[in-house]
């Protein structure tokens, strides 16, 4: 417990013999030895009492979980997460979805101007690929810092 060699229980033995005396030494070791129970008798107690004011701290919790648990409605908190305008259950219901289909708004047709005849034409090139990526289409940028030329 204290970590004590034999020697050092041994010297505490001797010193004791000597201080107490041969006649008063059952008297001291029974007190010492009386004294040790009480020590472990309270220690046990007292990790008795933390154990069980952490058993009920932890019950505590999980029980105020489970009456979350209890409380809450499944259901209603699914449908508010899928529909949370309550819109499906009405598709549902009708089949043939009979509801009134709001109209396409299309764009006011413009006519489209001609080109101008002096415009080159691009060279077609069959091996030009069909779509160009947005990013690759962009022109890079100017550098930030157009070194001097040496001027031989």
């Amino acid at each position: 417990m204290f970590d004590f060699s034999w020697s050092e229980i041994g010297l505490i033995a001797v010193v004791a013999l000597v201080l107490i005396g041969p006649k008063d030494m059952p008297v001291a070791i029974r007190a010492v030895s009386a004294a040790i129970r009480k020590l472990r008798r309270m220690a046990g107690e007292f990790q008795q009492h933390v154990d069980e004011m952490l058993r009920e701290a932890d019950l505590h919790e999980v029980r105020s979980t489970m009456n979350d648990l209890r409380r809450m409605n499944l259901r209603s908190t699914i449908e508010n997460a899928i529909d949370p305008d309550r819109a499906l259950p009405r598709r549902l219901d009708d089949p043939f979805h009979t509801h009134p289909v709001p109209p396409v708004r299309t764009l006011p047709e413009t006519p489209i101007p001609d080109r101008p005849t002096h415009a080159p034409q691009a060279p077609s090139d069959t091996s030009a690929p069909a779509f160009i990526p947005p990013m690759e289409a962009i022109a890079p940028a100017p550098p930030a810092f157009v070194p001097p030329r040496d001027s031989d």
